[in-house]
């Protein structure tokens, strides 16, 4: 029977020889007949003799006062036996209920190392066995049954983010984990464990080589039993699963053990424990602990081994997840990261995360994982519109109501497909920036755990959802031109670069055509910097619409676009310009009266890599073309004679060759 801290009753103020009381129980239970019965003859053989010389002495009236007395004495003698027997039941039972006590509470803590049922259990078998077959006395023996229930008592001031890293500890982490044995020692010193459990406790982290820990006791200065209690847990933790890796296989684990005796473990130990191996897990087997056994019969969800190790996984899952989002700024690395763990904790067959600006109505889906994840993806819908509208619109979760809901306004095809849905509102410092809205066919509803938990997720990823926000927009800031919402300069150069990486990829290659407004100046100086702007504004979009999706323009600085068309060839860039200049040309502004107003453009265009390898150069050679295309509609107006083209001539850039831009060169402007 394993061995416990002693109980607080201490029969007539005398500590127990026994720790726990069990040899006081044992006798009791095993004896309390036979020294019953030679009690009684002993009171017989003395008082018989006594009774007779009284009688003899003072006559029969004696009885008058014997009779009282023995009955008075047999009714106490009987009352103090059942006291007794009771005494001997409480120790019992308080015996039973320590044991019982330290077993869970050894189990609950490798429950929190995410270690299951019977770790704790199998240690112990291989410890007492080995501590047998070395000869230990009875005390080691029950002080390793001890030990190798609390051996791991110490983790309990050890983080659990540590406890289940699934990678390896830093410096620092390691040296924390590295003091849950001086703690589970002094934890155990407090309680007022005796003998040499709390040296087996301190010492089972320490090495055969010296290099263990906490005091790096080598050889046979560490306590016999610790060593014992160091190869027992060492070879149960390699058969089961760690949080860093895989459960190891019997012949793998005994392989490690043999490779690491002499070094980390005392080979003796090591040897008695390969040669008794099969006979302690006969035992292991026979008790129902064995590693195939309990994953046949896993305790359900409701065990409490399963629940702490539940909630202490999650603790370490918020943990990480709190750090990954604290690093992540990139706002679809955000939303991937919070679709893949809501995965982790709540099952969905969609996750769709929609995502709306302060004071907008609508909110897109700005990340969508799962199932029909690429319909979902160009997805809008308004605050109060079905489940996830009332969500954003009332900042509530709501869930397990008809999905269809959310079907009704767009996306009608998925009516029917789904049977529940959990839409929780983004709030970030209080401000609402979306929703995150989780389908499933699979399951018929989401139980109360499953939105506590996406609640906790939720909450904790829309301040990193916020915070990429406003880092997108503060990168947008930065790459766009606020007057007309093309990317600028600065982003030019970047998809430049893009370019012509792709182009020396693929051995093709691009134009870029440089256009200029003729005629600008004069709408800002008749009818104001207002209307120029918005001029500006509107004059980009009609050239944006002549170009296709994957073409890229950028206002270049004041009155001059640049664009960049991938996979042309010269006829299609001579045909896009004559295009935008038309359509330039046929736009009108409205500039009030019943008056508009128009501008021309002036186009020029340069070949990657032919005209130039940078963007400086090309910009110089597309520039050149456009001038030069100027001054030949100048001429042709004057002369009749035919225009030049919109693209720079062939020959190699010129680096000598510098170019000054400035409004010299536009020739009218068009004012109606």
């Amino acid at each position: 029977m394993p061995w416990v801290p002693p109980p607080p009753f201490r029969p007539n103020g005398r500590k127990l020889t026994d720790p726990v009381g069990l040899k006081v129980a044992n006798s009791a239970n095993k004896n309390f007949l036979s020294n019953k019965k030679l009690l009684i003859l002993a009171i017989a053989v003395l008082l018989i003799p006594a009774v007779g010389a009284l009688f003899y002495r003072f006559g029969p009236e004696i009885a008058i006062v014997l009779v009282p007395i023995a009955i008075g004495g047999a009714f106490g003698y009987q009352t103090h036996l059942k006291r007794l027997a009771q005494k001997t039941r409480e120790i019992t039972e308080a015996s039973r209920i320590h044991l019982a006590t330290v077993e869970a509470l050894a189990t609950a803590i490798d429950a929190r190392d995410q270690r299951g049922i019977g770790h704790v259990g199998r240690t112990q078998i291989y410890a007492v066995g080995l501590g047998r077959v070395l000869g230990l006395n009875t005390e080691d023996i029950g002080a390793l049954r001890t030990a190798a229930l609390l051996h791991g008592i110490g983790k309990l001031a050890i983080p659990d983010h540590i406890l289940n890293k699934p990678g390896n500890l830093t410096p620092a982490e390691l040296e924390k984990a590295r003091r849950h044995s001086n703690i589970g020692a002094s934890i155990l010193e407090k309680v007022g464990f005796q003998g040499p459990v709390v040296p087996a406790v301190k010492h089972h982290a320490e090495r055969w080589d010296g290099k263990g820990y906490p005091d790096a006791l080598a050889g046979e200065a560490i306590p016999l039993t610790a060593r014992i209690l160091a190869v027992a847990a060492a070879f149960d933790t390699l058969r089961g699963a760690r949080p860093y890796r895989e459960a190891l296989t019997r012949e793998k684990a005994r392989k490690i053990i043999q490779s690491e005796a002499g070094t980390r473990f005392d080979p003796r130990i090591v040897n008695a424990l390969i040669k008794n191996l099969s006979r302690f897990e006969s035992e292991i087997a026979k008790r129902g602990l064995d590693h195939d056994g309990i994953a046949e019969s896993a305790p359900s969800d409701n065990h409490y081994v399963e629940q702490i190790k539940m909630a202490n996984r999650e603790v370490f899952s918020l943990y990480e997840l709190a750090r990954e989002f604290g690093g992540s700024m990139e706002l679809d690395e955000t939303l991937g990261l919070f679709a893949q763990k809501i995965g982790e904790f709540v099952p969905f067959d969609t996750c769709a995360v929609y995502l709306m600006h302060p004071g907008a109505s609508e909110a897109a889906v700005a990340f969508a994982s799962g199932e029909n994840a690429d319909d979902f993806r160009m997805r809008r819908i308004r605050a109060g519109q079905g489940a996830t509208g009332y969500a954003l619109k009332k900042r509530e979760t709501t869930h397990n109501v008809d999905p269809d809901l959310d079907f009704s306004y767009s996306l009608t095809k998925f009516a029917g497909r789904y049977k529940t849905l959990a839409s929780v509102p983004l709030l970030a410092e209080n401000e609402l920036v979306g929703a995150v809205t989780i389908y499933a066919h699979q399951i018929s509803e989401y139980g109360e755990e499953h939105i506590r938990l996406l609640e906790t997720i939720s909450r904790i990823a829309a301040e990193a959802i916020g915070k990429s926000l406003q880092h997108d927009e503060a990168k947008t800031h930065a790459l766009t031109d606020p007057m007309t919402g093309l990317p600028n300069a600065r982003s030019l150069q970047a998809q430049f670069e893009k370019e012509a990486a792709r182009a020396g990829r693929s051995g093709s290659s691009f134009q870029l055509i440089m256009l200029d407004l003729d005629g600008f100046k004069a709408v800002n100086d008749n009818y104001g910097h207002k209307k120029g702007d918005e001029m500006l504004r509107e004059i980009s979009k009609v050239i944006r619409k002549q170009l296709r999706d994957y073409d890229f323009l950028a206002r270049y600085g004041g009155d001059e676009f640049v664009a960049l068309i991938p996979d042309a060839v010269p006829d299609d860039v001579a045909d896009l310009c004559t295009r935008i200049e038309n359509a330039v040309s046929d736009f009108k502004l409205d500039v009030g009266g019943g008056h508009h107003t128009s501008v021309g453009v002036s186009l020029g265009a340069a070949a990657y890599p032919q005209s130039g390898q940078t963007l400086d150069q090309m910009v110089v050679s597309a520039d050149k073309a456009m001038y030069s295309r100027k001054v030949s509609r100048k001429r042709a107006r004057l002369t009749g004679q035919p225009n030049s083209g919109f693209i720079a001539p062939a020959p190699a850039f010129d680096e000598s060759l510098i170019i000054e831009l400035d409004e010299s060169h536009v020739m009218s402007a068009a004012v109606n």
